[in-house]
């Protein structure tokens, strides 16, 4: 989509949404609403200890909660996830635990809890029949909603397996990360995980043979000023980047690892899938790009490489980045700002770039936590801040 200047744009607010006692962490829309007539549905999570679903009324246009999920979790709720159906509803607390809801009648009920599991995996038995040890950050479904990613403070990944009866079985606990783990989330065509962690990295999860769960750290994106080269791996005792059981390396020659250097919060695709955009506490936000039809081909794994860097555009802590649909990058910040971001075409020679299209500034009161698009018909977006509120916004053209 071509985007004219930044002049004739503006982020219109829709409504307020008010509600939460306490900080909004996150929010989900529900992607089998906003479209043929369904009225579009979100989820927000918050700090107190409930999960709360908005609905927007067709007639009158105006968004009204339509439940509070108040009876689960016993401390903060960081992160809600729909399935790609819609029929279920993720949430992930600072209880340790993670909740399956299903809309009954109506009625939100909690099908299934994720906490305590006894694998058939005698050597997994230890961790597993523990659950995660510390509070769940993030929750995140694949694109056939078979698998269920959790991360937690504890530095585990954890994938499950969805199974008949609500009822999900925990199939691999990924242990890399050094710190915790901030989020999760899957690549939108395919079944690779991805983990973003306070310990600087991104890594890339990869089962080859998917039904062996045999899942393995296939890349680590790390800060580095150094090209990389199958060599140069072992010749200068730089940090493997990306090995299996096999041993190979998957790499390329000249391979430039140009990573965050602080905390890195959050990341999402392009709807292609062939782009990835990631944010951190250094104030950047990162462009990658991978060959992801030779995975699709089945040709083994395509690592990503750096596009490019954005920064200067927040002074605080980036916290949230999404891209939506129509090829927007939204990134929001503890300075309370939100930006938006589009390809340029005027630099194609040297490779793409990244312009502003737009900047909010005081989009919130306080920290903005999230910044999710609407898979919906109507290109909305909805934020969620350290001031309790979660904001409805719509870009729209000055001209």
């Amino acid at each position: 989509m071509e985007f004219l200047e930044e002049a004739n744009y503006q982020l219109k607010e829709i409504q307020t949404l008010e509600g939460h006692t306490d900080r909004v962490w996150s929010l989900a829309w529900n992607p089998s609403t906003g479209r043929d007539g369904v009225p579009p549905l979100l989820a927000s999570c918050s700090g107190d200890k409930t999960v709360r679903i908005w609905e927007r009324n067709l007639s009158s246009g105006s968004w009204d909660c339509k439940a509070v999920l108040d009876e689960t979790h016993t401390r903060t709720v960081r992160s809600c996830a729909w399935s790609p159906s819609g029929k279920l509803l993720a949430t992930a607390s600072f209880d340790a635990t993670t909740a399956i809801w299903e809309n009954i009648g109506g009625d939100y009920e909690c099908v299934s809890t994720l906490e305590v599991y006894f694998s058939v995996h005698d050597y997994l038995f230890n961790l597993v029949g523990m659950g995660h040890e510390n509070e769940v950050k993030s929750v995140a479904w694949n694109a056939s909603g078979s698998l269920l990613a959790t991360c937690s403070r504890d530095k585990s990944v954890w994938i499950w397996e969805a199974m008949p009866g609500n009822e999900f079985e925990c199939v691999s606990v990924l242990q890399g990360h050094a710190q915790d783990v901030k989020m999760v989330q899957w690549h939108p065509t395919m079944d690779v995980l991805f983990s973003c962690s306070y310990d600087n990295t991104i890594k890339v999860w990869w089962a080859e043979d998917v039904d062996s769960d045999n899942w393995q750290c296939v890349q680590t994106i790390g800060e580095s000023n150094k090209y990389y080269t199958p060599t140069s791996l072992y010749a200068f005792s730089a940090p493997l980047l990306a090995s299996s059981s096999s041993g190979f390396i998957f790499d390329t020659p000249g391979f430039l690892i140009s990573g965050h250097s602080s905390t890195v919060w959050a990341l999402s695709f392009n709807a292609e899938g062939d782009k990835m955009v990631s944010c951190s506490d250094d104030l950047t936000l990162k462009i990658w790009e991978a060959d992801i039809t030779r995975m699709q081909s089945g040709d083994g794994y395509a690592p990503w490489r750096h596009m490019c860097t954005l920064s200067g555009y927040h002074d605080r802590t980036i916290f949230s980045v999404h891209w939506s649909r129509e090829g927007i990058i939204a990134s929001g910040a503890a300075d309370d700002a939100v930006r938006l971001f589009v390809e340029s075409k005027d630099a194609l020679i040297d490779g793409p770039s990244y312009k502003m299209l737009l900047k909010k500034e005081k989009a919130h009161d306080m920290d903005v936590n999230s910044v999710q698009w609407s898979p919906g018909e109507r290109p909305l977006l909805a934020s969620t801040s350290d001031d309790g509120t979660i904001k409805i916004w719509e870009l729209a053209s000055t001209l």
